[in-house]
């Protein structure tokens, strides 16, 4: 008797079977965890943020309404454009205030909830460059370094709660985040950049989160192949990661001043 024909075929569709049973056991129970669940997601129009005193109103307001948060999506933003030495103090403060200070402080005060109810879930959108830092981003790579590391602590913090983080890392995304990024003398940017406009549809990374969510991810970078190997070049091999940042440093100054 043939072999591949009485083993390997019916091991092979076997496998296919147990691998389709998996996925569909995981898409019902991502389905019923995301059902009739009370969601809030944050992000202001056209991704200017919001201060900390109108989250901690919004977290007032939502627990009166609904009693409870089941997933809260950090999400709101603003980016920057500028070099360190030209970049006023208060500029730093408010892109701090806006990627930083408003997400913790609306995860704070919706976290008793979560845990007296002993169930939740926490989402940070961050970004690829809570991971790595690229030149003229300071003050935004700084605050996604600090939500990075904010809700690493809190996922340890609270898992005995049963209480989920998440932590999203997108690389560009098409939306209207550069164009109305802030620059070093606090004004609007007012650019769409090449690698923004050419990134990943909001719809696109939309379904990522809520994949990432459903299956209870910790962590997902969505980035395309350059960033991601960015990534582990700066842990694995940083003194070419820095110089590669450097010489990329220099080309883009000498294109403004050209």
């Amino acid at each position: 008797m043939d072999l591949t024909s009485t083993v390997i075929i019916p091991l092979l569709f076997g496998s296919l079977g147990i691998f389709a049973l998996f996925r569909l056991l995981q898409w019902m129970r991502m389905r019923a965890y995301l059902q009739e669940a009370v969601v809030v997601i944050t992000g202001a129009t056209s991704g200017l943020g919001k201060d900390t005193k109108t989250v901690l109103n919004a977290a007032e307001e939502i627990l009166r309404y609904l009693g409870h948060v089941d997933i809260l999506i950090n999400n709101a933003g603003i980016s920057f454009r500028g070099t360190i030495v030209d970049t006023g103090l208060d500029v730093d403060k408010k892109v701090m205030e806006t990627n930083y200070f408003g997400p913790i402080a609306l995860t704070k005060a919706l976290l008793p909830s979560m845990i007296k109810r002993r169930q939740g879930h926490i989402v940070a959108i961050s970004s690829i460059q809570g991971k790595i830092s690229i030149p003229f981003r300071s003050a935004y790579a700084a605050s996604k370094h600090a939500t990075q590391a904010f809700f690493d602590c809190l996922r340890a913090e609270v898992e005995q709660y049963n209480i989920d983080v998440t932590v999203i890392s997108p690389g560009y995304i098409q939306t209207n985040l550069s164009l109305n990024a802030i620059t070093a003398d606090g004004s609007r940017y007012g650019v769409m950049d090449k690698n923004t406009a050419e990134g990943q549809t909001a719809a696109e990374v939309a379904q990522v989160v809520l994949s990432a969510v459903g299956r209870k991810k910790k962590e997902v970078l969505v980035a395309g192949l350059t960033p991601s190997l960015a990534v582990y070049l700066r842990n694995l091999f940083p003194r070419l990661f820095f110089t590669l940042m450097a010489t990329r440093a220099k080309k883009e100054r000498k294109a403004k001043d050209s």
